[in-house]
């Protein structure tokens, strides 16, 4: 364990140039889940500079920061991944990645200078009760939010806040909601097992492939039969493995999938009716199917209160006009659950386009504009000074 003091600077708000600067130097240097080492000295860096003292867990672990506000009061949270992906850039940015298959394509570089941009603002004038600016790893992975959980960084923490930028809405638009904001994401793995044989004698053998396909039919059809349809789920295989030759029956075939849904009785419903028809096609070819579940996400939740201090904290910001209303919940996973699992807190969407055009996330020209780290720095502080006076106790 790190410990920085941050009793050796003065404390000083950055201009937004100095926002830019992070994202930037981020965004030159991306480190993978659990290896954010550069990222890491560089977010302690500018905390040490701000006058904020901080504690590290060394590789794999993560950075919290933690401002002491000017009188009692509640002690609010502000989170921001430092992970990349296994990306190779090309937006053709002066900025680009200059490391290899590797590229900040989900924005954690601009969460970690808005995130920074907020310290600044609130350090350079304290409100009331404490803020603690967490800076987890591995959100990629699905599980660097327990690292910081099990770390102990939501020790007394009333309320935590954190945002994903997105090109989805324009720079200066921003979407707060209350209740199911992601899925519930379950990865599983599937094993068939038959009996090889000649491809001429198909008699004697009994055919991984054929089974799997059916399998796979038999999945899709969860959703789209067995799941009420007003109720948001996904279920994707994404991996098939099987044989070795084309004349050979395939004796053995490996799936690998994921299921997304919203609520936890058709999450129930979808991983029963996986093993259900793993058993009936198993019996029905004589062949062995094992369904494993493997890393599982929760929902992201967002709480009422904390939902409504994030909205006053936009209408500050960006006005009440340009609040964007949820209209059902992503389907993509958000490792945030884990900490609205022991603490209340609300998951924004920060705008990040400029001209309307929309580039997904985890896609290789996944590129934001900049105007939207003073819009986020910004919400952040207000969402804390709202929180800290708003009796969040």
């Amino acid at each position: 364990m790190v410990t920085g003091t941050g009793v050796t600077t003065v404390r000083t708000e950055p201009a937004v140039e100095r926002m830019r600067q992070l994202r930037r130097a981020f965004h030159r240097r991306p480190e993978l889940a659990y290896e954010e080492i550069e990222t890491a000295r560089t977010v302690m860096a500018e905390l040490e500079r701000l006058g904020i003292p901080y504690d590290y867990g060394g590789k794999g672990g993560g950075v919290v920061g933690r401002l002491a506000g000017a009188a009692p009061g509640p002690r609010i949270a502000l989170r921001a991944e430092m992970d990349a992906l296994p990306c190779s850039e090309e937006t053709g940015l002066p900025f680009a990645s200059e490391v290899p298959g590797r590229m900040h394509a989900c924005g954690h570089d601009a969460h970690m200078a808005i995130v920074l941009g907020a310290a600044a603002r609130l350090a350079a004038d304290p409100p009331p009760g404490s803020v603690v600016f967490v800076f987890q790893p591995a959100e990629e992975l699905g599980n660097g939010a327990r690292v910081m959980v099990d770390a102990g960084a939501l020790h007394g923490v009333d309320a935590i806040f954190a945002g994903h930028v997105t090109t989805q809405y324009r720079v200066g638009e921003i979407m707060v909601a209350d209740g199911t904001i992601t899925a519930h994401s379950d990865r599983f793995g599937i094993e068939v097992h038959g009996e090889s044989g000649h491809g001429a004698r198909p008699h004697e053998a009994i055919d991984a492939v054929v089974v799997t396909g059916l399998l796979i039919t038999a999945i899709q059809s969860l959703v789209s039969r067995h799941v009420n349809p007003v109720s948001p789920s996904v279920v994707t295989i994404g991996s098939v493995h099987a044989g070795t030759a084309a004349n050979i029956i395939a004796g053995h075939a490996a799936l690998e999938g994921i299921i997304r849904t919203t609520r936890p009785d058709t999450r129930e419903e979808i991983i029963a009716g996986l093993h259900r028809a793993a058993r009936a096609l198993g019996d029905l070819y004589r062949a062995r199917i094992e369904v494993t579940l493997g890393e599982s996400c929760p929902a992201v939740v967002n709480t009422q209160r904390e939902a409504a201090v994030a909205a006053a904290a936009a209408r500050d910001v960006v006005s009440a006009d340009r609040i964007v209303r949820q209209e059902h919940p992503s389907m993509g996973a958000e490792d945030f659950s884990y900490f609205l699992q022991r603490t209340p807190g609300c998951y924004v969407r920060f705008g990040a386009s400029a001209d309307g055009e929309y580039i997904p996330l985890h896609h290789p020209r996944f590129d934001v504009d900049e105007g939207v780290l003073e819009v986020g720095a910004r919400f952040f502080e207000r969402a804390v000074r709202h929180a800290t006076t708003g009796g969040i106790r």
